[in-house]
């Protein structure tokens, strides 16, 4: 947490004590959120955007992703792109890349070992018995060129350099921030990983680790 800390510059994290890294975050678990409060403050958030004027929280299972390219026309994100931007903390992400029959899962991560700062959105809803659940969704772009035979979409990951235009949104425009939306242009490396991290109870160093193929490679070397 120490590291995060300081490599985010983050002022306030809320109840520190509920986290705890994760090897393989899975739609409606929670992760590390970080918003613009007036600080850099953190708070654990649930994967999957529950928008506040849902009748139903299940909405978010399918509410995971959002495209950069239609945030603004989605009536579930467009509200929010105004005053409820993130940044998910990540240091690496999965996507698996479809061969034959076969869904190959493959981790990525950048090339210097550092954090991952991915766009989001946010939002809270409260249920009928007071409860109120902070969720998130992860916004994507197209990959970057050397990715894009795993898959055609990629997280929205941010320069630190825009991190500010992203978060503070008292501060930066709507069309500013949708502006730096765009594929990665960090180094980035991905390795083909076990079958072992398609499930969401696995959760160990054992989910990156490479294994043994013939499409092993890193990227941008």
């Amino acid at each position: 947490m120490r590291s995060i800390i300081e490599e985010l510059s983050i002022e306030e994290w809320k109840a520190p004590e509920t986290y705890a890294p994760s090897y393989n975050i899975s739609p409606s678990q929670h992760a590390p959120i970080l918003r613009d409060t007036g600080t850099r403050s953190v708070r654990q958030m649930q994967w999957g955007l529950i928008p506040s004027w849902a009748n139903d929280p299940s909405v978010g299972s399918q509410l995971i992703n959002a495209r950069s390219e239609t945030i603004l026309k989605k009536p579930s994100f467009q509200h929010l792109v105004s005053n409820r931007r993130c940044i998910v903390i990540s240091d690496g992400y999965y996507e698996w890349k479809r061969t034959g029959n076969q869904k190959i899962p493959y981790y990525i991560r950048s090339k210097h070992h550092r954090l991952l700062p991915m766009a989001g959105l946010w939002d809270m809803w409260s249920a009928p018995n007071g409860k109120t659940i902070y969720s998130y969704t992860i916004i994507t772009t197209p990959p970057q060129d050397a990715l894009a035979h795993i898959h055609h979409r990629m997280p929205a990951i941010l320069p630190y350099k825009n991190l500010d235009i992203w978060l503070q949104h008292t501060r930066s425009s709507i069309d500013k921030a949708v502006e730096i939306l765009a594929p990665c242009r960090e180094a980035l490396r991905a390795h083909p990983v076990s079958a072992y991290v398609n499930s969401p109870v696995n959760n160990s160093i054992k989910c990156i680790e490479p294994v043994d193929s013939a499409e092993t490679m890193d990227l941008f070397e």
